[in-house]
């Protein structure tokens, strides 16, 4: 009998195998995107005929040797719904299939921070009960990837489509909703979200192991985290104890959650394989599955794990944002990220260097990188808990992003999409001329200017006066007779309130930092 039911575990197994299946991000309530050529892929038996069919359109391809298979459909108009129907000697349907805009969401926590509350208590946003209400939104999708680090690149994922309503939108990202909210009021087209992020990643995460091993500043973090795997994978001890503490952190959980209170912190698993801080492991299990699925752009909001390695981030950001774009192949696609927030206590210092503040500077560095868009969040902190990393006005981040999509992205035109950027300085006296894009008009939000430093050559700065002259500021104090240097915003929570005519803040910046 045993042996029976092998043979019958395994004939089902191979039955499986056998069928043809498209990729799990194809499914039902999907949202292809519009106006490029479509790719659908999937696995089949051995070199078996496959049709495919969507919107009027019938494909035939054949699968490979090892069962993969691959096709793309013509580009298509908005539009739907529709059946996608995939067929060899079984047949799958797909229902409620709309043609529109497909963004990928990714980050760490502050992307994958939910709209509601839930069973994560740092998530929720401002209104939150009002804002699942008002979720009526069926023409937004999210596929929300689960969370998979691995060491080698996955061909598949696991998450499902979700039509945005008062019954799902609590459970999903935050940033990409308010974000996508905003693009479909303007268009009434489908809007599809796939979102991959996971709290306390690093950027490293989701870059793949080549691009990280073919670049002499990055190949470090694989010899490090080789490290870190040997000696954990030999650890009898650490493994033990990780048990035992994940035994009594489960029973306290479910404790918790019987009384209707916060699980406790769940311990640290150990184990550098699951960790979302080591190089490429998200990569290659909630990144790689996807490609080549036909995306607008991506949303990215990522920055506060990458402390450590600050100095690295600016490099880091490139060779993401180039691997990504060369992977899919679709060449340059639109990259939108959010600048850091301020964090913590307001600092009273003209400048206090902080890992946060370096990693701002990089990220206004990347702006340099082609079709890229950055959303300043300088002003974003929770107002009643500076000290919570995960500011509760995703409504005002998702806006500013955007913006920046319907500027750049869907060329709406005269539409002021950036906060004032610094562009140069010219030394008046014993003042410094600043001189902004995107600053038409220039305002302070508040009385006077703040945030402004200004150091001599002996690179002491102090507190500035800052005062607008049409659209420059000019800055300057009684103590620095012969100004050389500027900074403005530079530490982790800095008074700043520099804004121009669309309201949005003044990137953080330095007159010689490059």
């Amino acid at each position: 009998m045993r042996f029976t039911a092998v043979l019958v575990f395994v004939f089902h197994i191979a039955l499986s195998f056998a069928q043809v299946k498209p990729a799990n991000v194809f499914n039902d309530h999907m949202v292809l995107q519009r106006d490029i050529p479509v790719p659908v892929w999937g696995t089949a038996k051995a070199n078996e005929k496959i049709m495919l069919e969507l919107n009027g359109q019938k494909l035939h391809t054949k699968a490979d040797k090892a069962g993969r298979w691959s096709v793309a459909f013509a580009p298509m108009k908005t539009g739907g719904p529709y059946i996608l129907k995939v067929s060899g000697k079984n047949t799958i349907a797909y229902n409620d299939i709309y043609i529109g805009e497909v963004w990928l969401c990714s980050g760490q926590s502050n992307m994958d921070m939910t709209v509601a509350r839930e069973d994560r208590y740092w998530c929720g946003v401002y209104n939150e009960k009002e804002e699942v209400a008002n979720a009526n939104y069926p023409l937004i999708r999210v596929y929300d990837v689960d969370y998979n680090p691995k060491d080698e690149p996955q061909t598949d994922v696991a998450g499902k489509w979700e039509v945005v309503s008062p019954q799902t939108i609590g459970h999903l990202s935050a940033t990409a909703y308010f974000f996508a909210r905003d693009i479909f009021e303007k268009y009434k087209v489908p809007i599809g979200l796939i979102t991959a992020a996971y709290g306390a990643s690093t950027a490293e995460a989701w870059i793949s192991r080549p691009a990280l091993q073919n670049h002499p500043q990055l190949s470090f973090l694989l010899e490090d985290y080789k490290k870190k795997c040997a000696t954990y994978d030999t650890s009898i001890t650490a493994k033990r104890k990780y048990t035992e503490a994940y035994t009594t952190w489960k029973i306290a959980a479910d404790k918790a959650v019987a009384e209707g209170k916060d699980k406790p912190r769940e311990p640290k698993n150990p184990d550098p394989h699951k960790d979302q801080h080591n190089p490429a492991v998200l990569y290659n299990g909630m990144i790689a599955p996807l490609i080549p699925y036909a995306i607008r752009g991506a949303i990215w909001y990522q920055g506060e794990s990458n402390g450590p390695t600050a100095r690295l981030y600016e490099t880091l950001m490139q060779t993401l944002i180039g691997t990504w774009r060369s992977d899919w192949k679709q060449g340059d696609f639109p990259f939108l990220y959010v600048q850091l927030a301020n964090h913590q206590a307001l600092i009273n210092d003209p400048v206090k260097d902080d890992p946060m503040v370096l990693v701002r500077e990089a990220q206004l560095k990347n702006l340099s990188i082609l079709n890229t868009g950055m959303a300043v969040a300088i002003d974003n902190a929770n107002p009643d808990d500076p000290n919570d990393i995960h500011p509760k006005n995703k409504q005002i981040i998702g806006h500013r992003l955007a913006r920046i999509a319907l500027a750049k992205v869907y060329r709406e035109k005269d539409l002021v999409y950036s906060g004032p950027q610094y562009t140069k300085m010219s030394v008046e006296g014993n003042s410094i001329r600043l001189y902004f894009d995107y600053a038409a008009t220039l305002k302070a939000k508040g009385d006077i200017l703040t945030g402004f430093a200004i150091a001599g050559s002996d690179r002491k700065f102090v507190w500035a006066t800052a005062k607008i002259e049409g659209n420059t500021i000019v800055v300057s104090s009684p103590e620095v007779k012969e100004p050389v240097s500027v900074r403005y915003g530079w530490s982790k929570n800095p008074p700043a309130n520099v804004y121009n005519e669309a309201d949005l803040p003044a990137s953080p910046f330095g007159t010689d930092t490059d």
